[in-house]
């Protein structure tokens, strides 16, 4: 049946805003058969929801269809829609930049539209540059990978609050959380500690999709609520990793080559905040971690663990970049067996754990990095007063429990 914008604007209203609700899943076939993009479901039903709007998109490479168009360039050459803008996030609209960088203004070649920089804005200044491109409505499209500490749900939170202050409509395209949305898990930041890497109470781990967050964001964080509609996703279901959607996999970033690097991501991005190197430079970020002077002691003690889901394998790397550019150092290789069973945040605090416990070398990052990435001071201190992965992973349940009671609010997928 075609959709219209009446069945489309349906669904029932969440804080000033609009969801356009999930089609019952088709008949399950070959992996991916039924699921179908925000963007899939926008374009399906002639882009009603952009009529008479001028058009800029928050979108990066993973903006793409399944037959890996990017979208930009799609609604660029439909008439239906008047595409004005794009803007570019950390690593910019089309990734070129390393992390901690972006693309800048510039004029896209391809399409000719004006390409804007949203990194390191937010408030007025990104209200501003909306206002100055002459948008009505702001869409965003980007690929997610579930963990508070990546940058593009805060340009998703960021534009939210700009696009407020400018006046402008806002309309999340919603994409899979690539390592389900099962469960909120791990520390939740504490407000003094907000960054570009969490701006807001959340869980480590958030287990929700970027409209559900973009809910979220609308009902109990921003100064007062956008003009919010979220196209959702049809036949998702929140027990189903990434490769079950059938979607090509683009990487968000840089360091996000595959989605076997956003399963373990959660808990291995920690290692940003030591002096071991997290993997950059490697073909395996994030699941090679090391340091010059770490042998296979460090492998073993993580395996007498015994965490579930999870192997630790000794391994040598010299990175090609960023920490112990090229110098040989050693260290583990996460291997995960079972995906279902493997809890990110706690393997990463167990490694951080014997990492400090089998390494005389260990030391966090001088500016305390660790309490921006977790949230608050508490995994550092409990680790470096001695306490064990049990005693690190209870000090954040009682945060964890009133989160996760504010997220079951918004969630919409089954």
């Amino acid at each position: 049946m075609k959709l219209t914008r009446r069945s489309l604007l349906a669904g029932t209203a969440a804080v000033a805003a609009t969801t356009v609700p999930a089609a019952p899943a088709r008949a399950a076939g070959r992996p991916g058969e039924r699921l179908r993009t925000g963007f899939e479901r926008l374009a399906a039903d002639g882009y009603a929801l952009l009529a008479g709007q001028r058009v800029g998109v928050v979108t990066n490479p993973t903006g793409i269809t399944r037959d890996v168009r990017h979208i930009v360039d799609v609604m660029h050459a439909d008439r239906r829609v008047d595409l004005v803008a794009v803007f570019g996030p950390e690593h910019g609209f089309r990734g070129t930049a390393q992390a901690g960088g972006s693309e800048g203004r510039y004029d896209d070649p391809a399409t000719g539209l004006p390409v804007y920089d949203t990194y390191l804005k937010s408030g007025q200044p990104l209200a501003d540059v909306f206002t100055a491109s002459g948008v009505d409505t702001v869409v965003f499209d980007i690929q997610d990978v579930g963990a508070r500490f990546y940058t593009y749900i805060w340009t998703l939170y960021d534009c939210m609050e700009a696009a407020r202050l400018a006046g402008k409509r806002f309309v999340v395209l919603d994409r899979p959380n690539p390592v389900t949305g099962r469960a909120a898990l791990g520390p939740v930041l504490h407000r003094e500690f907000a960054t570009f890497v969490g701006r807001q109470p959340v869980s480590q781990a958030h287990g929700m999709t970027v409209a559900e967050l973009a809910r979220l964001f609308n009902g109990e964080f921003l100064s007062a609520p956008v003009p919010l509609e979220t196209v959702l996703m049809t036949g998702w279901r929140r027990s189903e990793f990434y490769d079950a959607s059938g979607l090509p996999w683009v990487p968000p970033s840089p360091n996000m080559p595959t989605p076997d690097t956003a399963l373990v991501y959660a808990g291995t991005c920690m290692f940003e905040g030591t002096n071991l190197s997290e993997g950059r430079g490697t073909t395996r970020p994030f699941e090679l971690l090391g340091a010059d002077g770490v042998d296979g002691r460090w492998a073993a003690e993580a395996g007498r663990l015994a965490l579930p889901g999870v192997r630790f394998r000794e391994a040598y790397f010299a990175p090609t970049f960023s920490k112990f550019q090229g110098t040989t150092v050693g260290g583990v290789q996460i291997h995960v067996h079972d995906r279902a069973a493997f809890d990110p945040v706690r393997t990463g605090i167990a490694l951080l754990v014997t990492a400090r416990k089998v390494w005389s070398g260990f030391a966090w990052r001088p500016d305390h990095w660790i309490d921006k990435l977790t949230g608050s001071t508490w995994v550092r201190t409990a680790i470096d007063s001695g306490a064990d992965t049990d005693a690190v992973v209870a000090g954040w349940q009682e945060d964890l429990a009133a989160f996760r009671a504010v997220r079951r609010k918004y969630l919409v997928y089954g």
